[in-house]
């Protein structure tokens, strides 16, 4: 039971016990169940890519209201931060789609979607960090981009990064996540052709403030053009991609 539902059941206890009269208790219901949700539908017509609701805080009302308007207007809705709870609720309502666990999203992909030419990579330094790496992966799929997944290539191992070099540079964008000290994305600029767009993750010991220190690390990148999102944003890191390879195809760009 979600909160706005504790207190609809509250006012409710209240009129039946007879502190509150009828007009009073319709009201507030009624403020309650207001749901304040405008959906941007043509954000895709003017920006390539279409809203994404961001679960965590909605009710559960607010939630499938979002959700719901996007599915009927294409067939199709992205959703990110998703809980446990709020996934079951998601899937009983919209059972066709997907729930992602690891990186925390739930898909309804009901209508293909346009095909973005070339292919991304998505690389991480290793298996803690692939939560992230996997919600920039799903979300480049959901967008159109071919996704290669590269995982657990730390350079604290560096012969396995170098192991994947191929891999990595035949893909027109490299997504690369990690955590710890953040070198991964540094050492990638250096090896590969495509853009390299970082992203720092919370995982780390101590002073690693939570994703501070890769953060300030891949800021401060010697390898110059290295993009950073914010901290365990692969979302973000996905739709740049997309972005990228739409814009860039859309003037004519080759396949890869």
């Amino acid at each position: 039971m979600d909160a706005a539902t504790n207190r609809i059941t509250r006012i409710l206890e209240a009129f039946q016990r007879g502190e509150l009269g009828l007009d009073q208790a319709v009201d507030a219901v009624s403020s309650e169940t207001r749901l304040d949700v405008r959906v941007d539908h043509d954000r895709e017509d003017r920006t390539g890519v279409p809203e994404l609701v961001w679960a965590e805080g909605k009710s559960d009302s607010q939630l499938l209201e979002a959700v719901g308007s996007l599915w009927k207007g294409s067939g199709r809705a992205l959703v990110s931060r998703v809980t446990p709870e709020q996934a079951t609720i998601l899937a009983a309502e919209f059972p066709r789609g997907r729930w992602h666990e690891g990186p925390r999203l739930f898909v309804i992909s009901e209508q293909p979607v346009r095909s973005l030419p070339g292919r991304i990579a998505v690389a991480c330094a290793g298996t803690s960090d692939s939560r992230v790496a996997e919600e920039a992966a799903v979300t480049a799929e959901f967008l159109g981009l071919t996704v290669d997944r590269v995982y657990d290539v730390g350079v604290a191992g560096i012969h396995r990064l170098l192991g994947e070099r191929d891999r990595l540079a035949d893909a027109g964008v490299v997504i690369a996540v990690a955590g710890m000290e953040g070198a991964m994305p540094s050492v990638l600029a250096g090896l590969v052709p495509g853009l390299v767009i970082a992203v720092p993750t919370s995982v780390g010991y101590g002073l690693h403030l939570d994703g501070v220190t890769p953060f300030l690390a891949m800021l401060n990148s010697c390898a110059p053009g290295v993009l950073v999102t914010n901290v365990d944003n692969g979302l973000g890191a996905g739709v740049a991609a997309a972005k990228l390879h739409r814009h860039y195809s859309s003037l004519g760009g080759r396949d890869s």
